[in-house]
């Protein structure tokens, strides 16, 4: 939960999350639709399901052990490097390092190296883990960077490592590690189906096990692509061949990576397809990203607008 999130924001989905499955093997046999509701709000939705899919693993292929060893760590669904250092140091006492942003941002600023991320910080912090306590070792150099060592205005003065920082000694802390360049988001089109039932349910569908949302509940939509979409093309990609109208105005939304752009095709289905259909005053039942619920906003506003509530 902590990777791309701020400690403050898990705090209370990390109480919910243990209270309703409290070991491995309950998460293990939990449902995927309920993992994803547990973790709305957090983002990144590819966590929660890897969370799930590694849980099962090491059920299936450890006897619901964990591994002990950063190796067999890596090879679990959603751990890398980083994860893989942390649990061995820290649960196993392996002598592994654990580089999160913290700790790669102290180490480039002790050796005042400009990559904050790559091999050769990577070899300087094993370099540094010690025989003893690497568990501890791991958990002091992050917390040295969330608390002292931070981006901006680091608190040099307060730093046990002040004396030995080639970046202080320069008087220059902040310009290591070497921000990354910044890259222009891209923008991605496309156009979203908002398909209902002539009793008002709206029709959904999940998504992918792969790629962008995997697994989630979304409204259907044509893929997402470098062109705006002409809307008599994209009714082509309709889950049904009905009569479909733009909503007025579009949703805007913005992943890592790229902006994207959704137009909005209402239609009534008057012999509704198999599938799932929901009340849309039950659509809280389901872990909807955000970019959908912008879409289910965006259309209950302009209907509230026309006079169709």
């Amino acid at each position: 939960m902590l990777q791309q999130t701020t400690v403050k924001t898990v705090l209370p989905y990390f109480d919910r999350f243990v209270a309703l499955w409290p070991d491995l093997s309950a998460l293990a046999n939990a449902a995927l639709d309920e993992v994803l509701a547990a973790w709305q709000g957090l983002g990144y939705y590819a966590r929660a399901k890897n969370l799930l899919t590694c849980a099962q693993a090491i059920r299936d292929e450890h006897g619901g052990a964990f591994p002990a060893s950063a190796e067999a760590l890596r090879k679990l669904p959603g751990i890398g490097r980083y994860t893989a250092g942390a649990i061995a140091a820290i649960a196993f006492a392996q002598r592994e390092a654990a580089l999160d942003a913290n700790a790669a941002r102290v180490l480039a600023r002790v050796f005042a190296l400009k990559e904050g991320r790559g091999p050769r910080l990577e070899a300087v912090a094993a370099s540094l883990v010690p025989a003893g306590r690497p568990g501890d070792f791991a958990e002091a150099l992050m917390d040295l960077g969330a608390t002292l060592c931070t981006p901006r205005r680091p608190r040099c003065s307060l730093c046990p490592w002040r004396k030995g920082c080639a970046a202080t000694r320069r008087g220059l802390p902040e310009s290591f590690p070497a921000p990354p360049a910044k890259r222009q988001k891209k923008e991605r089109f496309g156009v979203a189906f908002w398909l209902l039932r002539e009793d008002g349910a709206l029709f959904l569908r999940r998504r992918p096990e792969k790629g962008l949302l995997p697994g989630m509940i979304e409204i259907p939509s044509t893929a997402w692509k470098s062109e705006p979409w002409d809307l008599e093309e994209a009714k082509r990609e309709a889950p049904e061949p009905v009569d479909w109208f733009p909503v007025e105005g579009q949703v805007r939304h913005a992943f890592t990576h790229f902006r994207l752009d959704l137009r909005i095709l209402c239609g009534t289905s008057e012999s509704p397809r198999e599938g799932l259909w929901s009340p849309l005053a039950e659509l809280s039942r389901f872990a909807l990203p955000t970019v959908m619920k912008k879409i289910v906003r965006h259309v209950l506003e302009a209907r509230a607008e026309d006079g169709k509530n």
